[in-house]
């Protein structure tokens, strides 16, 4: 490895907020952290901004770092950041509408996740499926903390996670290949094409596939039935395919066009009768064009389309209490958005920069449910059928202080939101549907920001924002009513409106040559916010009524000794706080060793509820203190070992019930640099082997989890 070439790969390190973390081999002299940050452009911002420039808590993961790390998919990566509560169980061991991100305790399904610019959340979900993400195809992940509505409206209360994918850089190609335990392995490779000065295209595959491990602990409730840890069937299957076309159309205008399409196939049920497909279609275009030498113009259309098909299953409950699958249902839907902005900087009355945008999305879905009986006959069909349009108008300002090195960011944005459900009907076995007349729902709302930053001197920050945010419910909470008599009812409320959010930040940052020093504070208050709820006994009579009103056959209110009916609803009866504090640290000690350290604390409460949810009570899965460590040794210059120590305190699974044990997890990652062609890895998640329980997703308060168990995985990239 030639001495530039280690220099630039230092020079593209991990920074985090204004700033820089390294993970890669480095000989060369450290950095000057300051004058990198000036240099590091986030899109996230939809204003192009300089690092060194946001007044919100920031990080950016660089591909090295991401290749640097222990974990093989991007939702365990990302686990690793302060202020992300993801528990230590891959994406691909969870149930497709489980896998999600929860961002400052906020709750999982509301922060904005973004490929390329573009929104990712599923559209009948409103999760994430990072099967979309192979960590082959990401050339970094820009994560801005804290409320983002007011650029981005929908789902900007935790923030916005930006994924920006690799672009073709010349007439290349590279494979890249691993395999490790519990027969996980992936194979991906890439072309890129340089066709003229004015057409550049790339071409990428991925496959990936796992058995996985045994993810419900001994002491779990949950089924004793797992087919999984290597008993014979693939726990998942993930195929991507991807086409991406950067254009020049004229002098002044550069367009892009991009296709894709991705398969996974799971078994994260734990039966292997009870298999999930989710197909997913994409095509995205747009450009950008420069005006002047100030002003730019950039117009985005998108479309994508996804086919879900689950399953779930449950054991007969008298002997031999054998599986059978007692529901399935499929979830066709799609989105099509357009957005058009405006920039132009300027240096008139004291602003430096203002943008105007627009954009609009409309997602059209269904589902139809079936359930079953144990000898397969369907005994009840639920189907809905409707859509959700938004529509924003924004505007944002930047100014700097001439007298004092004071900037400001004032935004606003205004959303239009309606739901409509055309069609609404349940049929029982024999019977003739029942359609059900449901109003339309619509609200107006306003996201505004301020952002402050304070330049103390070159190397110290003074920041501070204020912010409000939304999020709309998702169709699977309006339209997708579901259960059986064994695992409880889960009845949609189609009258569900969006949930807001109050916050602000504070924060500092401190820079040397060879590192950062790195503090924030955050407070935010979620008002009006969605829950499902167990609906208590002394209410069975207004479970029944839930019950009739959906038309699933067999859905009574079963009262049991805890108190409490086997009927679950949606509502907006909640409010949440969360406060806490986030900490970031990095020093190049020397050209052979780098330090690293995190640690969040966060106390999230339920201030009021009108569920059975205890008020004043840290909530489930958000562990109140999380930290991190690594170190770094460059041995040679072709070289880099490093070594991870992620602590997580206590928590419960569910608010208040099943507490969680704290624990903490080792893990080793070595690359060597063969040539300048080739590359080999090998890492290892979970060193010594720690048994440990781990916080809960959102669809599985109940169970136990087991974490990642120990897992060795060895592999190679190669560029010719």
């Amino acid at each position: 490895m030639s001495h530039s070439l280690r220099f630039r790969i230092k020079l593209s390190l991990l920074m985090i907020g204004a700033p820089v973390v390294s993970a890669w081999a480095q000989i060369a002299p450290p950095p000057n952290y300051d004058q990198k940050l000036s240099d590091v452009i986030v899109n996230a911002t939809r204003s192009d901004t300089p690092l060194d420039q946001i007044p919100l808590n920031t990080t950016i993961l660089t591909k090295e770092v991401i290749e640097s790390s222990p974990d093989q998919t991007i939702d365990q990566v990302l686990k690793n950041v302060p202020g992300v509560f993801l528990n230590d169980v891959p994406y691909y061991q969870k149930d497709p509408t489980g896998q999600s991100i929860n961002v400052r305790g906020l709750g999982y399904g509301r922060t904005l996740v973004l490929i390329d610019g573009l929104p990712a959340n599923d559209a009948f979900y409103g999760t994430v499926q990072w099967n979309q993400m192979p960590l082959s195809s990401i050339e970094s992940v820009e994560f801005v903390r804290g409320g983002v509505s007011s650029l981005w409206g929908n789902y900007g209360m935790g923030g916005v996670i930006n994924v920006n994918t690799r672009t073709p850089k010349n007439s290349s190609q590279d494979v890249t290949a691993s395999y490790g335990s519990f027969g996980t392995g992936n194979v991906s490779a890439s072309k890129d094409l340089v066709v003229s000065d004015d057409m550049q295209m790339r071409f990428s595959a991925d496959y990936f596939a796992s058995e996985g491990f045994q993810n419900y602990a001994t002491i779990s409730p949950g089924s004793p039935t797992n087919i999984k840890n290597g008993m014979g069937t693939d726990t998942v299957k993930n195929t991507n395919v991807r086409l991406q076309n950067y254009f020049k159309a004229s002098r002044d205008t550069n367009g892009f066009f991009k296709v894709g399409y991705s398969t996974m196939a799971d078994l994260s049920n734990n039966y292997a009768i009870a298999p999930n497909l989710i197909q997913t279609a994409d095509v995205a275009g747009g450009t950008t064009t420069q005006i002047d030498v100030d002003k730019k113009a950039q117009v985005n259309v998108y479309y994508q389309n996804t086919n879900f098909y689950k399953q779930t299953a449950n054991n007969l409950a008298t002997a031999p209490n054998k599986p059978y699958i007692n529901a399935n249902y499929t979830d066709p839907y799609s989105t099509l958005g357009a957005s058009a902005q405006y920039t132009h900087d300027l240096k008139v009355a004291g602003i430096d920069q203002y943008i105007l945008g627009i954009d609009a999305r409309n997602i059209s879905a269904s589902n139809q449910t079936n359930n079953l009986a144990p000898s397969s006959a369907v005994t009840s069909v639920n189907y809905a059928q409707g859509q959700q349009n938004f529509y924003g108008l924004l505007g944002q300002l930047k100014s700097k202080a001439t007298a004092i090195p004071l900037e400001a960011t004032l935004g606003a944005r205004v959303d239009a939101w309606s739901s409509q459900t055309p069609t609404y009907y349940n049929q029982n076995a024999g019977s003739a549907p029942t359609y059900q007349a449901i109003a339309n729902k619509s609200k107006t709302q306003l996201s505004p920001s301020l952002g402050l930053l304070y330049k103390a001197n070159t190397d110290w920050d003074l920041r501070g924002a204020a912010y409000q945010a939304f999020h709309a419910p998702s169709m699977n909470n309006t339209l997708r009513s579901y259960g059986s008599a064994v695992g409880g009812w889960y009845l949609a409320n189609p009258n569900l409106t969006p949930e807001t959010m109050t916050g602000y930040e504070l924060g500092t940052d401190y820079r040397w040559k060879g590192g950062f020093a790195q503090f924030t504070a955050f407070n935010n208050y979620i008002n009006n916010a969605i829950t499902s709820y167990k609906i208590t006994s002394a209410n069975a009579g207004f479970a029944n009524s839930l019950c009739s009103a959906s038309g699933i056959a067999g859905c009574v209110s079963n009262v049991g000794g805890s108190g409490y009916t086997n009927v679950n609803y949606y509502t907006n009866q909640q409010n949440l706080l969360s406060r806490g504090i986030e900490v970031q640290y990095h020093h190049d000690v020397n050209p052979n060793w780098a330090l690293d350290g995190g640690y969040s604390y966060t106390r999230t409460v339920l201030t009021w509820s009108a569920t059975s949810d205890p008020i004043n009570t840290q909530v489930g899965g958000v562990p109140k203190n999380m930290a991190n460590a690594g170190v770094t040794y460059y041995p040679v210059p072709q070289a880099s070992i490093t070594t991870t120590v992620r602590y997580v305190g206590n928590s419960w699974m569910s608010t208040g019930s099943l507490p969680v044990p704290a624990y903490a997890v080792v893990g080793l990652k070595a690359n060597y640099q063969i040539n300048s062609q080739a590359s080999v890895f090998a890492s290892v998640v979970n060193l010594l082997n720690r048994q440990y329980v781990t916080f809960n997703i959102a669809s599985q308060a109940s169970a136990y989890q087991a974490g990642m168990p120990q897992a060795f995985t060895v592999g190679a990239r190669i560029n010719f």
